[in-house]
């Protein structure tokens, strides 16, 4: 007899429906998977037979055959034991039941009982979508799959109790997700708080700036100057996101099979700080079949290079596509794959080998063509398309033996939020969240320079040889500083500390 039920596929960060079916005729006992699946789907043959045992089930002595379609879509992941094991029970008549509307999730254990699955948001977001009425998960998913509103659903702890349910002997245990998505926040992760921070006021306004803004930031100076300490106080000043960006973030880490089991929707921004001796596929993605990198599981965050130039010359110039496009695209020989990456470049370096080229206090011991050579791992067209470059100089023994505290950070983050809000309010009839994604279009209509301010401009384009497109970033990095000064137009001051960011090499 033949059974059929309807499951899901990830491709990239989306969904694909897949209809599972079952074919069950007389001959010699055999268990045969098709339709393109991987080694976790071929070994769901084992899990299967010894879930349905366990569960009080008879798994047939016949031959089965398991058609996942369509046949041409590689099917990854033990999500489909469930469907499987499902249309097994169907095919061999031990339960009746119509699911031809409901989308079935779930990766089994010998004992019969459901294990968390990754991928389990884009799969529902995929059903709704496609109008399915409901979709069975594991009991551990409910909470991620009730994030999408419209869609109905059954969360189910055992093999044993979902078919209790298609049977019509239990009730369907439909999921109640609580009112508020706010609850739902990581714990804080690693963020200092800057009033704790000693001395570096310019590049704890420079900060500001940058997560005012999105921009991107490099911060260059001696060993212990405080450089990655500033970077990782930045998750404590930037905004919550929006629904609409936690409900991005929080797909690309389902599908990463990073999403913290009690945290659903994540809504702080992520912070990644990956090593340096990192491969490229795993900066941006890749693999056999693309999975995201850090690029992507910084989308909407923080992605912070420490000793930025001992990245290497390959490494930090593969970023340049997604720093500009916000988004990147993986090329296989069955297709290609588009992950988010609008992500805020953080880079802290020494601005030598020795790390201490032009420090007032310690001598440098490196040959100038050293130091030449080292500053230039990082190529100009790469700095180029950094909007602040801020030295952190050595910090006096006053400044650190003083006991008064800085400025906090919720102070900071509350100039921010209000930034972001003048800018959200601005991009309303756009797609953009921040003024760091403007085009030269948006640039042209939101970025109003008084006439005083205009000459200044003038002459830095001529004495900075500046590019077309450093000149844009310049603006969006003026109209920024204004948002910060509740300003509608862009003045003569906020253009000079605009400048005064501007990245340059130091040799």
């Amino acid at each position: 007899m033949l059974a059929k039920v309807k499951s899901c596929a990830i491709v990239g960060l989306e969904g694909a429906i897949v209809e599972v079916e079952v074919d069950i005729s007389p001959g010699l006992p055999s268990f045969t998977i098709v339709g393109l699946p991987d080694a976790a789907v071929q070994e769901a043959r084992e899990r299967v037979r010894a879930a349905i045992r366990n569960s009080g089930f008879t798994f047939p002595t016949k031959r089965i055959v398991a058609n996942l379609a369509p046949a041409d879509l590689k099917k990854a992941g033990p999500a489909y034991d469930l469907p499987i094991a499902v249309a097994i029970l169907l095919a061999s008549e031990q339960v009746y039941a119509d699911v031809s509307q409901t989308l079935l999730l779930g990766e089994l254990s010998l004992d019969g009982s459901l294990r968390h699955t990754n991928g389990i948001l884009p799969m529902v977001a995929l059903a709704h979508q496609e109008g399915s009425s409901s979709v069975i998960v594991p009991e551990t998913d409910a909470k991620e799959a009730s994030l999408i509103e419209g869609v109905k659903i059954l969360p189910f702890a055992s093999l044993a109790q979902l078919i209790s349910y298609l049977r019509g002997e239990v009730p369907p245990p439909e999921y109640k997700k609580a009112d508020e998505l706010q609850q739902y926040i990581l714990p804080d992760q690693g963020a200092a708080d800057l009033a704790y921070i000693k001395g570096q006021e310019h590049a704890k306004r420079a900060l500001e700036v940058a997560a005012a803004g999105g921009h991107n930031i490099i911060m260059c100076g001696p060993p212990g100057s405080g450089k990655t300490l500033l970077a990782r106080s930045l998750p404590a000043i930037l905004p919550l996101m929006t629904n609409e960006e936690a409900l991005e973030v929080t797909k690309i880490y389902s599908v990463s099979g990073l999403l913290p089991p009690d945290t659903p929707l994540i809504r702080q921004r992520p912070f990644r700080s990956p090593h340096y001796t990192i491969s490229n596929a795993g900066l941006v993605g890749g693999g056999h079949w693309p999975k995201p990198g850090e690029i992507s599981l910084s989308h909407r965050g923080v992605l912070f290079l420490d000793e930025l130039p001992e990245f290497g010359h390959s490494l930090l110039e593969i970023l340049r596509q997604p720093l500009e496009d916000k988004l990147v695209t993986i090329s296989r020989a069955r297709g290609s794959v588009t992950f988010p990456a609008n992500f805020m470049l953080v880079g802290a370096m020494n601005p030598c080998p020795c790390g201490y080229y032009g420090d007032p206090f310690r001598q440098c011991t490196c040959p100038p063509g050293l130091v030449s050579r080292y500053q230039k791992r990082i190529s100009g067209p790469f700095i180029d398309r950094v909007d602040i470059f801020v030295e952190a100089p050595h910090i006096d023994y006053e400044k650190l033996s003083d006991d008064r505290l800085g400025e906090p950070s919720e102070k900071v983050q509350a100039r921010i939020t209000a930034a972001r809000a003048k800018q959200h309010k601005r991009f309303a009839q756009t797609k953009l969240a921040c003024n760091a994604e403007m085009t030269p279009t948006e640039v042209r209509g939101f970025c109003q320079v008084e006439e005083s301010a205009q000459s200044l401009l003038k002459a830095a384009m001529k004495q900075l040889y500046l590019s077309a497109r450093a000149f844009h970033r310049i603006l969006k990095l003026a109209r920024t500083i204004a948002d910060l000064d509740n300003g509608d137009i862009i003045k003569a001051h906020h253009l000079a500390e605009a400048i005064q960011y501007r990245p340059r090499r130091m040799v």
